[in-house]
């Protein structure tokens, strides 16, 4: 591969990670006035609007975590392969057990494992984005936004005002998850987020300290925010891809990395619905429950396999 074959690569990747971080902020950014657009309308008491903008949104980040394998494994022989996905699946059903077994205690794990994930996940996006821009700074303020960046957009909608009655439409049991410590858990976060804005400031990392600002609904920060920013990571990994970026095609790059995982949505949708099925309440009431229970397994060996990936982006 020649220099000049490297730079068209190099600008492709670069102009990939740059669309996705101005769509995932403008995106979250819509949401957000959406939101008072649709409180102001419908009433602040009514969650229907936001079940669906939640359910829409969890869709869209599933696919993301499906090619988990081709990543981790890229030419990996077929017993191989099949070994790490019967492995993955494992870890993911343990853990959707021990959720359904351990509610309160499962889904405080799944928070603080989802702000690690998350953090460090977007953290590594901005450290592979700086060095596609031949940006060459000190690593404190990729640091000090990673706990920021999990924080505010995992934890915070959690110990909000309105955080009872949308728990309730999940499980009844997650109602007092935090055992009343809302105060100090807000007062936690609010600080962990100063510091990291005060980094930023003085690194005059403005545009970091944007993405800051809109980390407020998890939702959509998980479809459209950290599935988008990570599957553009992806785009740097998958032979198909770097053939797309070689003819300077970086829409098709992106795209090829999407189309894969999109079964794995379907897969999700219908694994909810037998277990939706074989649970003994009712469907409907069961089935938000069930699908953010497979998506918090899911989560488990996905965060164990994309570590190896983020450690590699945050050296550079």
């Amino acid at each position: 591969m020649n220099i000049a074959t490297v730079s068209v690569m190099e600008m492709a990747k670069l102009k990939t990670f740059s669309t996705v971080r101005t769509f995932s902020s403008a995106i979250v950014a819509i949401a957000i006035a959406l939101s008072i657009a649709f409180s102001s309308w419908l009433g602040a008491e009514s969650l229907n609007w936001q079940v669906v903008m939640a359910v829409t949104a969890l869709a869209i980040g599933i696919p993301h975590g499906a090619l988990d394998h081709l990543v981790t494994l890229p030419k990996a022989q077929p017993f191989k392969m099949a070994f790490f996905v019967t492995i993955y699946v494992v870890i993911a059903l343990a853990a959707i057990w021990a959720i359904l077994q351990w509610n309160v205690w499962g889904f405080i794990a799944v928070v603080l494992m989802s702000a690690t994930h998350f953090g460090i996940g977007d953290s590594a996006f901005i450290s592979e984005l700086n060095h596609l821009k031949g940006t060459t700074s000190s690593k404190l303020p990729v640091w000090a936004y990673a706990p920021a960046a999990g924080l505010l957009p995992v934890v915070i909608p959690l110990v909000n005002s309105r955080s009872t009655e949308a728990l309730t439409k999940v499980n009844d049991s997650l109602i007092n998850w935090h055992y009343g410590y809302t105060s100090e858990i807000q007062i936690a976060v609010a600080a962990i987020a100063t510091l990291s804005a005060m980094v930023l400031i003085s690194r005059k990392r403005y545009r970091d300290l944007l993405d800051l600002t809109l980390l407020a609904a998890f939702a959509v920060y998980f479809g459209c925010w950290h599935a988008m920013r990570h599957t553009a990571r992806l785009t740097s990994l998958l032979p198909r891809c770097l053939d797309a970026y070689e003819r300077n095609n970086s829409r098709r790059a992106f795209a090829l990395a999407v189309i894969p995982g999109l079964p794995a949505l379907a897969g999700t949708l219908i694994f909810v619905a037998l277990l939706a099925g074989f649970s003994q309440n009712n469907v409907s009431d069961t089935f938000l429950w069930l699908t953010l229970v497979t998506i918090w397994a899911l989560t488990v060996p996905h965060m164990i396999v994309t570590a190896k990936l983020d450690r590699a982006a945050l050296k550079i």
